[in-house]
């Protein structure tokens, strides 16, 4: 191990996996065409928000018949319009192992009261999916940004099913192949792999969600932040750009922006390839050092964006404190920024890999992540 500090240095530190680096030829002047000051239901803000949602239609190649939506509160605003909007029709299965995915439960089965099947793993592992039973409406997230424990696929949803499957893909859109056919709503926000800025979110439904919401009306009643229907018909107008509440005209141009650049490094495909590049780099170096490694057990379920890793180091007497000094011994570098882990997960480090981040910077990091572990090896004795 390294005990001088590396030469080289990453241009830019940011590694948080939410609100994630803006792609890297961001510069503020490129919002110039933002329509601040206008109405959102003008024509020139209708025209924007079309626009944000046809091409995220296209990058992410969601089927014609599938409605996408900008709503309010990020992925989470997204997530609870879907639950408290579509749930209570049949059996509802709950599916959780980390932190995001419980709060769904608890939304589900303490506000709700639904007497939902729960199923939840520790964190690094993922529930038995063979045992799930997709006649039921089953709610689960693609990638834990939390565990950093991902679905490996899709074979477990059945095509024939009865159910509806809602899917938070918050930190895997745009950086994992979601297979549109097998989910029936799906949920992600901008300010994850494209790095767009915060509190938008975006809900996609297939023609099997918009048929619930036309013949289902919940037992509860809904705040009129989460209604997608009136008189028992869709509001066609919330998936062509006019949004439930004002949205920020400059967060959309952002994300117009970041779509552009999306297709300047080839789309869905390159943004998958970036980001498995930026992971497979801290694999191989957890894979050359035998005192950190990923806290997903099954290299089949290794997500390659939000990468959570743990020290297995058995000089480390505390494990909390641990990760906290050498997360603060990087930032203070100016090496990298917000790579503790989630204060619910583990003790250990969580590092954003997704397509905005260069895998330059990954490689210029892992040294220094060597230097600031033996340094606070040293600290500790």
């Amino acid at each position: 191990m390294a005990t001088q500090q590396p030469a080289t240095r990453p241009a830019n530190p940011r590694f948080s996996s939410g609100p994630c680096a803006k792609p890297p030829t961001f510069e503020l002047s490129k919002l110039a065409d933002a329509p601040l000051g206008r109405s959102h239901r003008a024509a020139i803000g209708k025209a924007k928000l079309k626009d944000a949602i046809e091409g995220t239609r296209e990058i992410l190649g969601i089927p014609a018949d599938y409605r996408i939506g900008i709503v309010p509160a990020s992925d989470t605003g997204a997530v609870e319009m879907a639950l408290w909007s579509l749930l209570g029709e049949r059996k509802v299965e709950m599916l959780a192992w980390e932190s995001f995915g419980a709060g769904w439960v608890s939304d589900v089965v303490k506000q709700l009261k639904i007497d939902a099947e729960v199923k939840t793993a520790d964190y690094g592992q993922i529930v038995d999916l063979a045992s799930v039973d997709c006649n039921n409406d089953v709610v689960f997230t693609w990638n834990g940004t939390t565990a950093g424990v991902r679905v490996p696929n899709a074979d477990w949803i059945a095509d024939d099913r009865e159910g509806l499957t809602i899917c938070d893909a918050t930190s895997a859109a745009f950086a994992m192949d979601l297979p549109w056919d097998k989910l029936d709503v799906t949920t992600f926000s901008w300010q994850k792999v494209l790095g767009g800025e915060a509190a938008h979110g975006v809900i996609v439904l297939s023609p099997r969600a918009v048929a619930r919401l036309e013949s289902y009306t919940p037992a509860w009643p809904l705040p009129k932040i989460f209604r997608m229907t009136k008189g028992g018909k869709l509001i066609e107008g919330i998936f062509t750009g006019a949004t439930i509440n004002t949205p920020s005209m400059l967060a959309v141009e952002d994300y117009l922006f970041a779509l552009d650049w999306a297709r300047s490094v080839g789309g869905l495909k390159g943004m998958i390839a970036r980001a498995d590049a930026n992971a497979q780099a801290v694999f191989d170096f957890c894979d050359a050092n035998d005192w950190i490694s990923n806290l997903a057990e099954d290299d089949a379920t290794r997500s390659n964006t939000s990468v959570c890793l743990k020290f297995t180091d058995a000089r480390i007497q505390d494990g909390a404190a641990f990760a906290k000094a050498v997360a603060k011994r990087l930032e203070a570098e100016n090496i990298a920024l917000d790579i503790g882990a989630y204060r619910d997960a583990p003790a250990g480090l969580r590092i954003w890999c997704g397509g905005t981040v260069e895998t330059a910077d990954i490689e210029a990091m892992l040294p220094w992540l060597a230097w600031a572990f033996e340094a606070e090896i040293k600290a500790q004795a």
